[in-house]
């Protein structure tokens, strides 16, 4: 992020625009929804400018910009569509101490002006840094059409509430009380009438003063595999409302993105083989935070209910009678194997598949292996990189064909997965040798089909 998006206080400050013609009006006419005082200085005007000159909407000076003439404003835009005048005057703002921005000129500009979808007091901005404007354009477009023209009144009498609203406890209750007013009760008022929308506000008010304080609830949510687009609409409703998030190691950071900036974020990652937050650590976070009246989200990646320890944490909150529900999750073995083109089950190939973690060596060495070696079964094993010898070897002592397909795709669903497409008697050391770093996971008895691995495959010499 180059340009760090900002709202600058503009009530009473000086901004100064340097241009009369077709830029200059472009800027203006945004410019003068703001309380600012505006400063313009153009030897030959626009006819629009002078009527606002006349009307007092701002100051209008007929002649080109003098040193000085920026001293105490707070932003300067040069637009006077000619690049040496452009450059005359941003070093007069400069030297005044105000920000810079050059019309249509990114590489000389301090700060940048977004599209900006005005519901006021209700202002989104969009920024692309130049590289998109007319993306920035459609989303404006689609966000003017999503967002009713009543948002700004609605957001206008609910400031005037403010004050009120703090007999509300701080957190929580207040979140919920301006939630019922900004989706529910308020629209529906202002339906009826602005006049409508005061009364509701009260009565909606002594409702959430009356109401019992909210228990805390643990929400278990399935992360999916890292791609946020495959996160479900309930998981990201779960992340809207969570006072806390318990997040695993693999969970993605567009994902945690998604999460109420508010949000407290636990990381309680634990790694194959390695560092790891015990198991009742875990337990006994979701314990202290939703018996503190937290709405609790444990962020699990994939899906909560596949190899995810799931039963042990409800044990534990269910020991202290806390509420919970289990939100579901695109498991990584569904995204992976879309990512090669294939299916986890085929007719007149296998009607089953076998889930199998490789993070359990215990587990390994009980699993029903002859089974599994026969020709055309199907298993796809999670946190496998480690055990790659030991499966091959278990494998091949049950009779397993030694040319046997294996895909190993790390990242699944991510913009850096990579798919690396071997066979059973290859597995370990093609795998060694595509020096494999981020999450992966195995298919055995599965190859990409032609196309999927074209568009997905990174040759083994430029992974190593």
């Amino acid at each position: 992020m180059d340009h760090f998006p900002i709202f600058l206080a503009t009530r009473g400050q000086r901004i100064v625009l340097s241009g009369g013609g077709e830029a200059a009006l472009a800027k203006l006419r945004l410019l003068l929804k703001t309380s600012a005082r505006l400063i313009v200085f153009a030897p030959t005007p626009d006819p629009q400018i002078e009527s606002w000159a006349a009307e007092g909407r701002l100051t209008l000076h007929r002649r080109p910009m003098d040193a000085g003439d920026a001293l105490c404003a707070k932003l300067f835009y040069a637009a006077d569509e000619d690049a040496q005048e452009d450059a005359r005057t941003a070093a007069i703002a400069k030297a005044c101490g105000a920000l810079v921005n050059v019309v249509d000129n990114l590489h000389d500009s301090q700060f940048i002006t977004p599209a900006i979808v005005d519901r006021d007091p209700v202002t989104i901005a969009i920024g692309t840094e130049g590289a998109a404007p007319v993306l920035a354009r459609a989303i404006k477009a689609d966000l003017e059409e999503r967002l009713p023209t009543t948002l700004g009144a609605l957001a206008r009498i609910g400031k005037g509430f403010r004050k009120l609203a703090d007999a509300l406890p701080m957190g929580r209750p207040r979140r919920d009380f301006w939630r019922d007013y900004y989706f529910t009760s308020g629209p529906r008022a202002i339906a009826e009438g602005p006049e409508a929308v005061r009364p509701a506000l009260d009565t909606l008010l002594n409702d959430h003063l009356s109401r019992s304080a909210r228990p805390g609830h643990i929400a278990f949510v399935g992360g999916g595999p890292g791609d946020p687009e495959l996160l479900t609409l309930k998981a990201r409703r779960a992340l809207d409302e969570a006072d806390v998030v318990i997040y695993d190691r693999l969970i993605s950071p567009e994902i945690l993105e998604l999460a109420r900036r508010e949000a407290l974020m636990i990381d309680v990652g634990k790694e194959g083989f390695g560092p790891s937050v015990t198991q009742d650590s875990i337990n006994a976070l979701l314990v202290e935070h939703a018996q503190s009246g937290a709405q609790v989200v444990r962020l699990k990646s994939g899906d909560a209910t596949v190899f995810g320890r799931l039963d042990e944490e409800i044990d534990a909150v269910d020991a202290h009678g806390i509420t919970w529900h289990i939100v579901p999750g695109i498991t990584a073995a569904s995204a992976a194997v879309a990512g090669i083109g294939q299916s986890l089950t085929k007719r007149d190939r296998n009607t089953s598949v076998r889930f199998l973690t490789g993070h359990d060596m215990k587990g390994f060495a009980d699993h029903d292996w002859a089974a599994l070696a026969r020709p055309n079964e199907v298993a796809a094993i999670y946190m496998g990189k480690k055990s790659a010898r030991f499966v091959q070897g278990r494998l091949l002592m049950h009779g397993a064909e030694r040319n046997t397909p294996v895909t190993v795709i790390e990242n699944a669903s991510r913009p850096d997965q990579r798919v690396l497409s071997t066979t059973l008697s290859a597995l370990p050391q093609d795998l060694a040798d595509a020096q494999m770093t981020g999450p992966a996971l195995t298919f055995y008895g599965l190859a990409p089909r032609a196309a999927a691995q074209a568009a997905t495959q990174t040759p083994l010499e430029e992974m190593a």
